[in-house]
């Protein structure tokens, strides 16, 4: 395993980090444990969770995920310290109405009840990167692609939800802190009000970032180099779609697009043409094309750690093993080739 420093912490995270969002849902608590027994194994150390999961998000299902993680570290002593554990507190959205009874937004109240619950569900006394899963404000998140003006202004100060997140800090119950689908005036934003009123500094910023999904290099690249932030990638193989294994029609059985039509986000003709496109470039270079996906992103200066997720042991054991994986400036330009005829299919 291959571990990359988030600057200004002391932490040391793995370039590939797990994902675990299936974990109640398409998967068992037992795969669950097998999954994180193996990723230890394997030398994984930040694993990445939210208090939402899994997906896709109900009622019935809320919060196992979490509870999944911390029966694992209930069974296996001593596995707590070997784990940079990230978890997210959820922010407005009618997704979400089941959590708190709709009222999520990222107020103090909010803020102090989730990190509570969260911490017994994960049988821990500490999160060592706390997140905030998506703004309090409207923003073109998940898919949306442009800004609009929004009918009103009522959302969260960031004073305040920086002021919650410096409590949890001194109080112990959180070491560092995060954002999650921001955009770029929103993590500067952060950052400013941060250093103005001596808060809490955001040390990372998981956004979606793929091969079909390169938005975030148009600003937010820029921040990471300047501001001393860096990325956690979440959907690396676009829903699995990168992978290759929905190429001309297919639906595999139990895959998440077949299961659920909801997960249309990385879908449309211009993404199929990109997929195409790139699963080509692999199979030319003798490449497999989940790993080749995933190997360019972990070559990436701003990447702190890339945000697998896997169904089975094999597609976890394919994905982990993509840090093995060097890509050749022929590659890397056949790639980028693709990215200018083709660019962010699906933001």
């Amino acid at each position: 395993m291959k571990y990359r420093s988030l600057p200004r912490t002391d932490l040391e995270v793995s370039l590939i980090g797990l994902g675990t969002m299936t974990w109640g849902e398409q998967n068992t608590e037992a795969e669950g444990h097998e999954q994180m027994d193996y990723a230890v194994e394997q030398g994984i150390n930040l694993f990445d969770v939210a208090e939402m999961y899994p997906v896709p998000p109900r009622a019935e299902t809320c919060h196992e995920t979490e509870r999944i993680i911390g029966t694992w570290f209930a069974s296996r002593p001593g596995a707590r310290e070997k784990v940079v554990l990230a978890t997210k507190v959820v922010g407005p959205g009618p997704h979400v109405n089941h959590i708190r009874d709709g009222d999520t937004r990222l107020n103090r109240k909010n803020i102090e009840e989730a990190i509570e619950v969260s911490l017994r569900r994960l049988q821990t006394d500490h999160i060592d990167l706390y997140q905030l899963h998506w703004p309090d404000r409207p923003v073109p998140i998940f898919g949306g692609r442009d800004f609009v003006e929004p009918e009103s202004h009522d959302w969260t100060p960031i004073e305040e939800t920086l002021s919650v997140l410096q409590d949890l800090k001194d109080s112990g119950k959180v070491r560092y802190f995060g954002l999650s689908n921001e955009t770029p005036w929103g993590t500067m934003k952060f950052l400013q009000i941060a250093e103005q009123e001596g808060l809490p500094r955001i040390v990372t910023i998981q956004n979606s970032y793929s091969l079909i999904n390169r938005c975030f290099d148009g600003g937010l690249s820029e921040i990471c180099h300047r501001e001393d932030v860096r990325l956690l990638a979440y959907s690396p193989l676009a829903f699995g779609r990168l992978s290759g294994k929905y190429r001309h029609g297919q639906r595999p059985d139990g895959a998440r697009c077949t299961l659920w039509e909801r997960f249309a986000r990385y879908n449309g003709p211009n993404a199929d043409a990109a997929i195409e496109e790139y699963c080509l470039i692999a199979e030319e270079a003798g490449l497999d094309s989940a790993q080749m996906a995933l190997a360019w992103i972990n070559q990436r200066p701003h990447v702190g750690s890339n945000l697998i997720g896997a169904t089975t042991m094999a597609q976890l054991k394919s994905n982990i093993a993509s840090v093995d994986l060097e890509l050749s400036p022929d590659v890397l330009a056949a790639i980028d080739a693709v990215h200018h005829r083709i660019p962010n299919p699906c933001p």
